[in-house]
């Protein structure tokens, strides 16, 4: 049995809806204040450390965040993709967000500073290639062995 025209437009337009309203109410998130990021991640857990880990964690987590940006927005551009990203990844990028908050908040209480980039020694000129003396031809030194 062959629906009509007008039923299979209308039942497209309702499995439209059925993706496109979850993936509106997920995107919501993504707009969440700074008093809903802290029950995605534990307020003492930066409370020991020192600038240092504080350091070399705020990198990890920008690298992540910047990671699960990058996987949200490449699903997006499949079919469905917004509702596979929102369901796939966001929790993972807020909760990343929400931690690397508290670390700023603990780096900026501790009055931590970057580490400056470690100086490079500078490049001494390549030394000329030694010469092989193996590559040289064999020289009569007068004694024959036969």
């Amino acid at each position: 049995m062959t629906l009509p025209a007008h039923c299979r437009s209308s039942l497209r337009a309702i499995a439209a809806m059925t993706l496109l309203v979850p993936a509106v109410g997920l995107g919501g998130c993504a707009n969440m204040g700074d008093s809903m990021l802290s029950a995605f991640a534990d307020p003492a857990k930066y409370e020991y450390f020192d600038c240092k880990q504080l350091e070399a964690e705020r990198k990890s987590l920008a690298n992540r965040s910047a990671e699960l940006q990058g996987l949200m927005a490449k699903a997006e551009t499949g079919t469905g993709g917004t509702v596979v990203g929102e369901l796939a990844y966001r929790n993972d990028y807020i909760s990343a967000r929400a931690q690397a908050k508290l670390a700023e908040e603990a780096w900026q209480r501790g009055k931590c500073h970057e580490t400056p980039p470690a100086a490079t020694p500078p490049v001494a000129p390549a030394a000329p290639p030694a010469k092989d003396k193996s590559a040289h031809s064999h020289s009569k030194s007068g004694n024959v062995v036969n």
